[in-house]
């Protein structure tokens, strides 16, 4: 733990008493919590709470020794350093007393520097200072730096010398007297024993590191930091690192985010923390309001030239004169600049230039453009992106307690509100502040609690309202983005997706407003401006504050809401279709009956197609349980149309017009949906969950459809065979259609299936339909696919990226699909799927969770590029081509085992094996894994006399040897290795076992992780028996070096390795014979398990994730980048992938919205 001192300001009667109330009080070294008031340190503060400050340095010197050389001379590099000085310069009117001057310098000064020259002590005058500032520095922190010139410490410390001070007897009104001169002894040891500096060297190096000593003690560029900062240290690591890293290509650093983030905070802090490293410092900030203003620019290029060289005042006569100045500057200054709130381009070029040279100087920008590492492309500097997390909830939470309770926690009773009003603040820094100071509670305030509570929770109601009053404060730090945004159309749509369109997918929102509102470069630009960003996921995602910026700047359009662009409230937009009431300016309406009072519901008015006919400008239109009355001849041209809960049951005339993109009557009562008129525009048609819904006809209508979606329309039983010409349709999504694959193979079924719907009235059951060419995403989970391994829909050759099959019922894939080009399968949920067969090469992401009767999957080709692999739940499988295979012995004769044969006798011992999926909830019994093309078995700590004995043994996890001659007519075959593992008693690092083998003098390394291994018993060893068929790399004279590397949780207690022989004339093993050259095993291709260093890496697991990595040290060294170890994603998989196909997992997410995997 450290300690930090924290200053706490107590305000009495409205007036601030700077006395200050000085506790200590304890943090980690992960958060830093610090508090300072001003520019000025907390030291400065502390050092003169009574007195005002005037000077920085107060100089105490002997005239006569160094008054016209060395103290000269240090005088003016303080001044230069911008360091006020007070030297006395009167030095022929000293009397006995010191000056009240004097005595008021000394006691106005933050430090002082002790001259301690060979007649410093003959002076009563510089002893009596040298009192005063001793006693300063006992009282107020008075900073004193002893510079001793040219003089021992050890004779100031034991009064020795010039410094042997005596009693002046008989002398009248001699201030040489017993008691004074005591004090000054004192007083002399005391400074002696002081941090202080011996002149040495060059007088000029001196001075420097006196100024550079005093400049740092007093912090004097110090910017000002709001009070309690929180996890600054953590946030500060990256720039840190930056700033040392004198290698890195980047000498600029932007710290981008949204308004209110924390950016000029956290640049104040790195600042504050790294400007005594450099030669010089400059803080420039607001630079872009100060540019605005008349010859702002050229102010900020003298400010920075000064900063830059130490006080002095550089004339500039235009602001080309300044950059090219700032320019030769940099080149022979190391320098630390802060360029706060930058803006525009402009300002860049203007500050920094554009001439290419090597310097060491670190510029830190803040900014809010995440894309303004794009600026720099012309110019000679580079620059580094760091985008700034907001706080977490931990932290929001103790920032607002602090502002408004002057706690770290809240005060009791206040804890649920205060959760509740951090969260909403989406740990923005500044509405936490804002809001927490709106609402600070005196612990003494003679008002009950329970009304300051009602307050809060007044205050919390009002904020989360759709038209929650934001704070001005807070709006208008917020609205400088929305207000610097290049075009009117990117204005329009952040107010658009700020009303509408957060958490919806970023495709959908694009082909909706791209046509009126340049959607697509408009979200970059929205992006790059921190009003904006994107989920893993692909969705929308705006910052509270900002969407509650957005809407109050609609509000304040009008107090009408008829007048505003968009209608967002409920009771609002019910006032204004319950009146028949049109508009001339609304662009954009939603409206959730749901929402709105119960008395409204039950008394409602009737809601009125008229008054949506006479809203010309309207394109954006929700409702959610609403039902209309009226005609729909004179509907307004929408873009997007979401009605939720739709009471139509058919489409009728006029409700659909060729302006619509996208469609959305998910949830609604639709029976029949056919369009009108032909829809051009037409892209999205959502009819999800529309459990009524039985056919869909006339598809012929919607020719630029490009995503169908029938999720659960369980009794959909007819889709017009005109889907097929539909040459745009890219994703097509039948999940939960349960119906509409009743049709049978037998043909007579079928015809009783007509008969019986002719007779009842039903919908005549469809049969084979074939589906559109252009298909690419296909969803057919939970359609109640049987065991037939056909689907009664036509395919063609379409070029599937997508299919999503799971939960269905089938034991094998469909034979009429066509998987060649597949990317992403989804099999998730089929309990009777038993094998997966030559899948596709093309395949990079497979999901078979709780594919319980699954036993194996193989590919038609050895060079797949699966990336993405998720096997679940699926405790049956055995085999997976190209990855390992796990065979009971019992199963095995003693010819497939070969030297090893003898374990056939241990068949039916039970053992524990853990480290993947697919051990989990399995009995096993002794089993033999085939990976890499090398051979293991585990076993309980067994002795047999059948075992071979090893010729090479060890205690130690290593082994060296040297490969010796053959046996006559033999050959070399492999290499076994066997080794003795068991628990340590430490944490355990799950799966951490290697072996590692080196031929030294070929050169070759392997090593090896096991896809499974056995959990040893505690107290007792397991052993690993491993073979390597490896014997056409080992000739007679290597040096062989085999280890075995294990996490915490193991430890080895022996291993062994012999070389395993054949005769000439004798066969290899079964399944040494079976592989290709094309595999990827021992004796095949390992070229994508080489890492950069030549050695292979064979393991299938990333480590790098989770565990500590002091073993991975041990078997790579810490030379390899992280990126390499990343087990089975091998490095040609990112050679092949598109970056669409990267983002195609999205779609797990929305076909089962809750399910982690």
């Amino acid at each position: 733990m450290t300690a930090y001192w924290h200053l706490t300001f107590l305000k009495l009667s409205g007036d601030i008493d700077f006395r200050c109330l000085i506790f200590p009080f304890f943090t980690t070294t992960d958060h830093l919590l610090i508090s300072m008031a001003s520019s000025s340190s907390s030291a400065s503060l502390l050092n003169h709470s009574d007195h005002s400050i005037h000077y920085d340095v107060f100089l105490s010197f002997r005239g006569q020794d160094t008054r016209n050389s060395f103290t000269d001379h240090l005088y003016a590099a303080l001044v230069r350093a911008g360091l006020r000085t007070f030297r006395d310069n009167d030095d022929l009117k000293r009397g006995h007393e010191l000056k009240p001057e004097i005595e008021r310098a000394i006691i106005e000064s933050r430090a002082s520097i002790v001259i301690l020259s060979e007649k410093y002590a003959t002076s009563s005058w510089c002893l009596d200072e040298l009192l005063l500032m001793l006693e300063q520095r006992r009282s107020f922190n008075h900073f004193v730096l002893p510079v001793f010139y040219h003089v021992d410490p050890s004779d100031i410390r034991y009064q020795r010398q010039s410094f042997a001070i005596e009693v002046e007897d008989g002398v009248e009104g001699s201030k040489w007297t017993e008691y004074n001169v005591n004090r000054w002894k004192v007083a002399l040891s005391e400074v002696a024993d002081l941090t202080g500096m011996v002149v040495s060297g060059s007088e000029a190096d001196f001075i420097a590191k006196i100024v550079d000593a005093i400049d740092c003690k007093l912090d004097m560029k110090l910017v000002s930091t709001p009070a309690h900062l929180i996890g600054m240290d953590s946030r500060a690591n990256d720039i840190n690192s930056w700033l040392k890293n004198e290698q890195s290509g980047a000498n600029v650093l932007a710290i981008c985010g949204m308004g209110g983030s924390g950016k000029t905070t956290l640049a104040q802090f790195i600042y504050n923390s790294n400007k005594q490293k450099f030669g010089s410092s400059s803080y420039l900030e607001e630079i872009g309001k100060h540019y605005k203003q008349p010859h702002g620019l050229l102010g900020l290029q003298k400010q920075l030239l000064t900063d830059i060289l130490g006080g002095k005042n550089e004339r500039i006569s235009s602001v080309f004169e300044g950059t090219r100045k700032v320019e030769e500057a940099l080149q022979v200054k190391r320098v630390l600049i802060v360029l706060d709130d930058i803006d525009e381009h402009d300002e860049l070029d203007a500050l920094l230039g554009r001439r290419a040279f090597h310097t060491q100087s670190k510029i830190i920008i803040t900014t809010r453009l995440l894309d303004i590492h794009a600026w720099f492309g012309s110019i000679s500097w580079r620059c580094q992106v760091h985008k700034l997390g907001l706080l977490n909830d931990h932290e929001s939470l103790e920032l607002l307690c602090f502002h408004a309770f002057g706690s770290k926690v809240p005060m009791e009773g206040f804890k649920e509100l205060a959760v509740q009003i951090a969260k909403y603040c989406g740990g923005n820094p500044l509405a936490l502040k804002v809001l927490g100071s709106s609402l600070f509670v005196n612990a003494k305030d003679p008002r009950k609690r329970s009304s300051i509570i009602e307050i809060w929770r007044s205050t919390l109601n009002s904020l989360n309202s759709v038209g929650g009053d934001l704070d001005d404060k807070i709006q208008g730090i917020l609205q400088k983005s929305f207000d610097s945004l290049p075009r009117a159309s990117n204005r329009e749509l952040f107010l658009h997706i700020a009303f509408f369109f957060v958490g919806e997918y970023e495709d959908y929102v694009v082909k909706i407003l791209e046509h009126d509102w340049h959607a697509k470069a408009g979200i970059m630009t929205l992006i790059n401006r921190c009003l904006l960003s994107i989920s893993s996921s692909k969705k929308l995602v705006m910052h509270q504050l900002l969407r509650e910026m957005g809407r109050k700047i609609v509000l304040e359009e009008s107090k009408d809401p008829a007048k505003r662009s968009r209608v967002l409230q409920n009771n609002e937009s019910y006032r204004l279709l319950g009146k028949g009431q049109g508009s001339e300016t609304i662009e954009g309406l939603a409206l959730d009956m749901r929402k709105l009072s119960q008395w409204k519901r039950s008394n409602s008015l009737a809601l009125k197609t008229s008054s949506l006919a006479k809203m010309d400008k309207l394109k954006l239109l929700q409702l959610k349980y609403v039902e209309l009355t009226g005609s729909y001849e004179n509907f307004p041209e929408l873009r997007w149309l979401c009605w939720h809960g739709c009471n139509l049951t058919t489409i009728p005339s006029g409700l659909l017009m060729s302006s619509l993109v996208a469609i959305d009557m998910s949830y609604g009562n639709l029976k029949m949906f056919e369009p009108p008129t032909v829809l051009n525009s037409l892209k999205i048609l959502n009819l999800k969950d529309s459990q009524k819904l039985v056919s869909i006809r006339n598809l012929s209508q919607l020719p630029n459809l490009e995503t169908l979606i029938l999720w659960n329309c369980s009794n959909l039983t007819h889709v017009c065979k005109t889907i097929q010409g539909l040459e745009r349709l890219a994703l097509l999504d039948f999940t939960g259609c349960k119906n509409l694959w009743k049709v049978s193979s037998n043909k007579y079924v079928n015809q009783l299936l007509r008969l019986r719907a002719l007779y009842t009235g039903e919908e005549v059951p469809q049969q084979s339909f074939s589906l559109p060419d252009s298909l690419n995403f296909l969803f057919l989970n939970n359609c109640n696919l049987e065991k037939s391994n056909y689907i009664p829909v036509t395919f063609s050759g379409q070029p599937f990226l997508y299919m999503n099959l799971g939960n269905n019922l089938f034991e094998f894939l469909p034979n009429n699909i066509n998987f060649k080009t597949l990317r992403v399968l989804e099999l998730t949920f089929c309990p009777n799927l038993k094998c997966l067969l030559c899948l596709p090469s093309t395949l990079e992401e497979l999901y078979t969770n709780w594919c319980f009767s699954l036993e194996k999957i193989t590919f038609e080709s050895t060079r797949f590029r699966l990336r993405e692999f998720v096997y679940r739940g699926c405790n049956k499988i055995s085999e997976i081509q190209g990855l390992f295979k796990l065979v009971p012995i019992a199963k095995l004769d003693e010819a497939d085992l070969g030297h090893m044969k003898w374990i056939k006798a241990y068949q039916d011992l039970e053992v524990d094996l853990v480290g993947d999926e697919i051990t989990k909830d399995r009995n096993w019994r002794v089993q033999v894994l085939y990976e890499y093309g090398i051979m293991s078995t585990y076993l309980p700590d067994v002795k047999d006399q059948s075992m071979t004995k090893p010729v090479y043994m060890s205690s130690s996890p290593n082994i060296s040897f040297r490969v010796p001659s053959c046996p006559r007519k033999h050959r070399i075959q492999g290499l076994q290795v066997t080794t003795l593992y068991r628990p340590s008693g430490e944490e355990e690092d799950m799966w951490v076992l290697f072996i590692k083998i080196s031929n030294t003098t070929k050169d070759l390394i392997w090593m090896y992780n096991p896809v499974v291994y056995c959990n040893p018993r505690v107290g007792e060893d397991a052993v690993w028996l491993s073979y390597w068929p490896i014997g056409n790399i080992l000739d007679a004279g290597d040096e062989i070096n085999v280890s075995v590397i294990v996490g915490n949780g193991l430890m080895v207690s022996g291993c062994s390795a012999s070389l395993v022989y054949m005769d000439d004339g004798e066969v290899e093993l079964e399944y040494c014979k079976n592989y290709t050259k094309e595999e990827e095993v021992i004796g095949g291709d390992l070229s994508e398990f080489k890492l950069s260093t030549g050695e292979y890496y064979l393991c299938r697991r990333d480590f790098i994730k989770s565990t500590t990595l002091d073993w991975l040290n041990m078997l790579v060294g810490n030379t390899i980048p992280s990126t390499e170890l990343r087990g089975w994603r091998k490095s040609r998989q990112s050679k092949h992938l598109d970056a669409s196909f990267m983002e195609l997992e999205t779609f797990r997410a929305y076909v089962f919205p809750n399910l982690q995997v």
